[in-house]
């Protein structure tokens, strides 16, 4: 690992295992953070899995499917002693990264991913006038009309071939003017 300096806040990042062994690294990576006393560092060890519906023979059945075969996320600090731990656990092959420094995840990446809500700052309002930076609409001028935090989207009415259209977009494509 070539940090210079350690991180001292919590990211995001992805362990790569062998496949099968998501669950065991987890119970392993908690059982040894318990031990070292080391739960400052951190935060949340997840498998993510999704509920699946199966109809057999008339008969409804629910099971868990891992989303990530083969990947853990871990929320962390990351030091050469949690680094050291994470990669030296069995059943992990390594972060995910170059080389030996892990990668941690962007804001975009864990919202879209959905297990941690990321707060977004907008600066702008219903009713500010706006400017389109991103798409097929850049350089197009429009009324914020109605923000949505929950889905991290803005609706803006701009006017196009003479009428006043709705046009949703991602909170990042647009700017206040």
């Amino acid at each position: 690992m070539s940090q210079e300096k350690d991180d001292v806040m919590p990211r995001w990042y992805v362990v790569h295992t062998y496949s099968g062994y998501e669950n065991k690294v987890k119970t392993d990576l908690e059982k040894t953070i318990k031990n070292r006393e080391l739960e400052e560092f951190f935060f949340e060890i997840i498998v993510p899995m999704e509920e699946q519906i199966e109809i057999k023979e008339g008969q409804r059945k629910t099971n868990l499917k891992k989303v990530f075969p083969g990947y853990v996320l871990i929320k962390m600090i990351v030091t050469e002693k949690t680094w050291y731990i994470v990669r030296n656990t069995r059943g992990v092959t390594g972060f995910v990264g170059s080389g030996t420094d892990p990668i941690p995840l962007t804001d975009e990446e864990i919202r879209k991913m959905g297990f941690e809500q990321v707060a977004v700052k907008v600066d702008y309002t219903v009713n500010d006038t706006v400017r389109i930076i991103d798409g097929p609409l850049t350089d197009f001028t429009g009324t914020v009309i109605e923000l949505s935090k929950e889905k991290h989207k803005v609706k803006v009415l701009v006017s196009m071939f003479g009428r006043e259209t709705p046009v949703e977009l991602e909170f990042a494509q647009v700017q206040k003017l």
